[in-house]
């Protein structure tokens, strides 16, 4: 039997909270019953190529895939109770919401961020609302210091591509630079995208009516070792409007009935869809018709399963309240964890900042 490499150890560490009975009924049923069914059934062929240590080696297949979805948004008014020495506090708060629509982008969480996912070293991650530095020109010399804006140049590294590091590569929505995704290099690549980023690569269009840019984007990971996953990033229009429901309508039909094409975005062999939905399956469905529109697809004996954790029971990941970031497929399943949920492991940082909380989940292969 092979040893635990230091990171399926480090992965093990923050899964085994949900794993031993703190998720609600929906994380307990498809993560843990379920699990050795997609192991042994829908995933068994996977051959991609490494340990799950992150070096690369072709050594042995891994076991596991780890993934993530963090919206890093802060919320405009969002109360600051901040670290020593971040400098972060209502005035920088201010700066955030006028210049830098609330995103990741104050420095030392930056690095927060970049510290917690070198610890995990996932093999794919998504995001929403993560600040495009490609927007700092038109950012005022003022509202720069501590920001990620400050001293920032041309050709320098995205946001995205601070926190991941080198060994990513990053592709992001057509239309939306705040949101994007991106794969490990030892696990596999984006078909399409031969550079370390590629702005506009994701495939996806605009909901007509619901504001420019893709809100959901597809993209194929090629895996190193062989084989395919289709990988579908979703942010849901926010609000509970009439029209905003439409739109999360329209955008839950991209991911299942048809894309722009045609064809729904989440339509390969193997597909794995994550993101903020912005409705909560589990609490809202029988008020919000765009999360009962996702029930149709998702849920037990649909095509797509919840792997994260759904249910009027289940553990909120954001505002303290509602579950709306979620992983779903209609092959893998797994645990998932929240890093700063309540009985989880440590939060990305110390500070209040984040308004979501990050879902990450160990899928066997």
């Amino acid at each position: 039997m092979r040893a635990a490499s230091p990171r399926a150890l480090r992965v093990a560490a923050l899964v085994m909270p949900l794993a031993c009975g703190d998720a609600g009924a929906g994380a307990s049923e498809l993560g843990t019953a379920g699990a050795s069914d997609g192991a042994e059934t829908s995933a068994g062929t996977n051959t991609s190529p490494g340990t799950s240590d992150g070096t690369g080696s072709t050594g042995q297949a891994p076991t596991v895939m780890t993934v993530v979805t963090f919206n890093t948004g802060t919320a405009t008014g969002l109360p600051h109770d901040s670290v020593p020495d971040d400098g972060y506090g209502a005035d920088q708060a201010a700066l955030s919401d006028a210049w830098y629509g609330n995103g990741l982008a104050w420095s030392a969480f930056v690095e927060d961020a970049r510290v917690f996912f070198a610890a995990l070293t996932p093999d794919v991650v998504v995001f929403q609302e993560i600040f495009w530095s490609g927007l700092c020109p038109d950012i005022p010399p003022e509202a720069r210091p501590g920001f990620v804006c400050e001293g920032w140049s041309t050709g320098a590294p995205t946001v995205a591509q601070t926190v991941l590091g080198p060994d990513y590569q990053v592709m992001c929505h057509p239309g939306k630079p705040d949101k994007c995704a991106a794969v490990r290099r030892a696990f596999g690549s984006f078909r399409g995208c031969d550079a370390e980023l590629c702005l506009e690569g994701l495939e996806g269009a605009a909901v007509p009516g619901c504001g420019s840019g893709a809100r959901v984007g597809r993209a194929v990971i090629e895996l190193a070792g062989g084989g395919e996953l289709t990988l579908v990033n979703v942010h849901g229009t926010s609000g509970f409007t009439a029209d905003d429901i439409a739109c999360r309508v329209g955008q839950f039909e991209q991911i299942f009935v048809a894309g722009d094409d045609g064809a729904p975005l989440a339509d390969g062999a193997r597909n794995l869809v994550m993101g903020d939905l912005n409705t909560d399956p589990g609490r809202l469905a029988e008020t919000d018709a765009s999360a009962a529109r996702l029930r149709d697809f998702v849920g037990p004996g649909l095509p797509f399963e919840f792997i994260s954790d759904v249910g009027p029971e289940a553990t909120p990941t954001y505002g303290g309240a509602l579950n709306i970031d979620h992983v779903m497929s209609d092959v893998f399943t797994g645990s998932c964890v929240s890093p700063g949920a309540p009985g989880g492991p440590p939060p990305v940082t110390g500070a209040v900042y984040f308004d979501h909380l990050p879902v990450i989940c160990e899928l066997p292969l």
